[in-house]
């Protein structure tokens, strides 16, 4: 393992940063970061899986649509992913599920009771998707996670619940 040679990305001129970090690092004061989630097993397993950050945006709406950029980019055989907007403090701001090149967000939940709602019926979909994969229903099982993981994209923080509904209303 030791013997392999180390592969090094290019450095920029300006910074001796590699270009994939050079936004993350220069653009910290900007205060919305597009982010999709960390499926690296070590880290899931750890519990150390941190949201991986795509961009840095100045306000909701470019963040908005730098998601729909990146959903483009984004294959039909790879998995759906959920993509979320968080603010500098790492409050989810707008979450919303790749989907055929586009981005399908999703509503954030209007109070607390709603919350609790959205909360027991994602567990109780993970509990599904759990039993199908012992079932070796991998792909029934693989849906219900995903869905789960929508069902939490509506879990908006309540700082931005109103402003995120206000936002989906405008695009559309």
């Amino acid at each position: 393992m030791f013997d392999l040679p180390l592969q090094t990305q290019p450095e920029t001129q300006k910074t001796g940063l590699p270009p994939s970090l050079l936004t993350v690092f220069s653009d910290q004061d900007l205060p919305f970061a597009l982010t999709t989630a960390c499926h690296a097993p070590a880290a899931l397993m750890s519990g150390q899986a941190h949201p991986k950050v795509l961009e840095r945006f100045a306000t909701l709406a470019e963040a908005m649509q730098g998601a729909i950029v990146h959903a483009e980019d984004i294959t039909p055989e790879d998995a759906p992913r959920i993509l979320a907007i968080l603010d500098r403090e790492g409050r989810l701001v707008l979450a919303g599920a790749t989907n055929d090149g586009g981005v399908a967000w999703c509503h954030p939940v209007s109070d607390a009771a709603e919350a609790r709602a959205v909360v027991s019926e994602a567990s109780q979909t993970r509990a599904q998707a759990i039993r199908a994969a012992e079932w070796h229903e991998h792909g029934l099982a693989r849906k219900l996670r995903h869905h789960a993981d929508v069902l939490d994209a509506r879990l908006v923080d309540p700082l931005w619940r109103g402003f995120a509904s206000r936002a989906l209303q405008i695009a559309a």
